[in-house]
């Protein structure tokens, strides 16, 4: 799948969720997966049901190598605007990923 990455290196995936909203928080989640990990459906988290997303959000906690959450407040949010908080909150995710 991604031969074209050094196999000596880890890859972490990072997405931020609550963008689109006008009101809350941002969030973000950045996860390291192991490398034999599959699973036909993980992909778009925007059509799966909620029920689906609960069920693989903990099929991903489970088996990751390392995961966690970046949140942004709504005021933070206010104060750097959200594209700036959507890449705040990455960060934050992958800064704390262990």
């Amino acid at each position: 799948m991604l031969e074209h990455y050094p196999s000596n290196k880890i890859i972490a995936g990072c997405d931020e969720a609550g963008r689109g909203c006008l009101a809350g928080p941002v969030l973000a989640a950045a996860v390291i997966l192991p490398k034999d990990f599959t699973n036909t459906e993980i992909n778009d988290s925007k059509v799966l049901s909620e029920k689906k997303r609960k069920l693989l959000r903990y099929i991903i906690e489970k088996d990751s190598i390392a995961y966690s959450i970046g949140v942004v407040s709504a005021s933070e949010i206010d104060n750097i605007n959200i594209l700036n908080a959507s890449f705040l909150a990455m960060h934050k995710a992958i800064n704390k990923l262990k």
